[in-house]
């Protein structure tokens, strides 16, 4: 990275940042709504960028990408079918989310269960985004950062003294986000970050099938087909380590729901929304970029085969950095580099906004000050952030230390919890006899199973284990519930905070959305462009 690139990259930040403090001015965060979910303010564009770069992090660009560059579009699984999933956010949860005007997933489930069961749940999400989110994201972010813009060349330093220095400016730049603007001003930030990531993601995939082509587009895009048609195959094997067929109907579809139906961290953008209609309408732009997103979150990888050929099979993670090095111009190294540090920024900032939001509305609130008016709940928020913020800093750079069973632990960590969440509210949805009781044990029960899976059946994908446990924690809460009933749940009234009349388009959209995910896979297999 030249001095130009580095002046272009402190100008595109400054004004991004520019551009979304005045867009937040008008949100008064001196209080818990303004704070914590953007005075529900928010509309389509603003909902779907920050949903969409809270969920997109380097570590899943390069790591994707990674994959795809070994195994081909099977890995394209994570992207597309998430389509899937949030279409179900849109049309059956956010309209049931929005007539009990919560703030937080675990309201809900206070409101359906009990109290006791929702601070189980906001201590696992809480725990969840403090030891395998916020410093993980730090970390490696900061890492992909390094190796692709050299950091450390320009300083003069040893590459985890550039990682640290890097981790640290994004920290502190992302606690300041929140506490200047709160959620509005990231969410308006991620926007523009999202445009850029689009436009720049997709551009190093074009350059590169270009330079394969020799300056031709269709030349490059045909040799591709001619020389690797196996890794533009979408469907995986039964026993792919990647992503095997069958699961994309069970624990892929599982998962997908609860990453995208139930986790806090996403799903509290959404319910920022001004009303319904434009919470539905920013799901569906989130919906469509997934579908798209596998051109530039999986496609290069195989774009950086054909280009760079296979001497990067030993060390797959490398392919991306690689292909930006041989295809991106100097002159843009400075925009890429502030799209992809913006990308950091937004993961951060959204995981440490829920984080905050969690602990001051069902701890700070209800146990440690009772009579704490609304700036003082904004106030707790505020020292949350700093406090859980600088914790995430100092750990970040730790995690090159820990041995490499351990990262990939803290990784699956929200397999601990994410069946039964899912299975939770489903049955809070669609059963009025599932039981507070109920709930505890299938928590319980699941996270004994599923630590001993991580032992006894670490051979088998973790896709398959979590088909098998979602059923599982099902059967328990039916059991446990006709075993102890606790009569029929009826909720007389209802606190409902915005308009909540749907989407006239969501039904089509919808419709429109599962027609091209099936599009996408049927263009990625044998019967398109993976011909034999």
């Amino acid at each position: 990275m030249n001095a130009f690139s580095l002046v272009s990259f402190i100008v595109i930040v400054a004004c991004v940042w520019l551009f979304a403090y005045k867009r937040s001015r008008s949100v008064d965060t001196t209080g818990s709504e303004g704070f914590f979910m953007g005075g529900r303010s928010l509309t389509a564009f603003p909902i779907a960028g920050t949903i969409i770069m809270t969920n997109l992090s380097t570590e899943q660009i390069v790591g994707q990408n990674g994959q795809s560059y070994h195994a081909g579009m099977e890995v394209m699984a994570w992207e597309v079918t998430a389509a899937i999933a949030i279409v179900a956010l849109a049309m059956i949860f956010l309209p049931k989310y929005f007539k009990y005007g919560i703030n937080t997933v675990s309201d809900f489930i206070e409101i359906r269960y009990d109290t006791t069961t929702k601070r189980i749940i906001s201590i696992l999400f809480i725990i969840t985004y403090m030891t395998s989110f916020l410093p993980v994201v730090l970390y490696s972010g900061s890492l992909v950062f390094n190796k692709i813009f050299r950091v450390d060349g320009l300083l003069g330093v040893r590459p985890i003294v550039a990682i640290i220095l890097v981790a640290f400016i994004i920290g502190i730049i992302g606690i300041l986000y929140l506490l200047m603007g709160g959620l509005s001003l990231s969410a308006n930030s991620d926007t523009v970050y999202g445009v850029g990531l689009l436009v720049c993601g997709l551009l190093i995939p074009i350059l590169g099938i270009l330079k394969i082509g020799h300056g031709s587009f269709i030349g490059g895009l045909n040799s591709i087909v001619d020389h690797t048609p196996w890794l533009l195959n979408s469907v995986g094997s039964i026993d792919s380590a990647v992503i095997p067929w069958p699961t994309l109907f069970t624990g892929m579809l599982f998962n997908n729901l609860y990453f995208w139906c139930t986790n806090q961290m996403i799903v509290q953008k959404a319910l920022s929304g001004k009303n319904l209609a434009e919470a539905q309408k920013g799901a569906f732009l989130v919906g469509t970029f997934k579908v798209f997103g596998a051109l530039f979150l999986v496609f290069p990888g195989i774009v950086a085969r054909n280009l760079l050929g296979d001497t990067l099979l030993k060390n797959p993670d490398n392919a991306y950095p690689a292909l930006v090095v041989e295809v991106l111009p100097q002159v843009l190294y400075g925009v890429f580099a502030a799209v992809i540090f913006g990308a950091i920024l937004s993961s951060f900032a959204g995981a440490l906004n829920a984080t905050a939001t969690l602990f001051s509305l069902d701890f700070y609130k209800p146990i440690i000050n009772k009579q704490a008016d609304d700036s003082r709940i904004a106030r707790a928020g505020k020292i949350t952030t700093v406090t859980v913020g600088i914790i995430s800093v100092l750990v970040a750079p730790l995690i090159s230390f820990a041995p490499a069973g351990l990262y990939q632990f803290v990784q699956e960590f929200n397999g601990l919890y994410n069946m039964p969440l899912l299975v939770i509210i489903l049955l809070a949805f669609y059963s009025k006899r599932a039981t507070a009781l109920s709930a505890k044990v299938t928590i319980v029960v699941h996270i004994v199973l599923y630590s001993l899976s991580k032992v006894f059946l670490k051979d088998i994908h973790f896709l398959y284990v979590l088909s098998i446990l979602f059923f599982l924690d099902l059967l328990i809460m039916f059991v446990v519930s006709k075993w102890r009933p606790d009569g029929d749940f009826v909720l007389e009234s209802f606190n409902t905070k915005v308009d909540i009349q749907p989407w006239k388009h969501a039904k089509i959209v919808s419709i429109v959305l599962v027609v091209l995910v099936i599009i996408t896979y049927l263009a990625f297999s044998p019967l398109g462009f993976a011909h034999s």
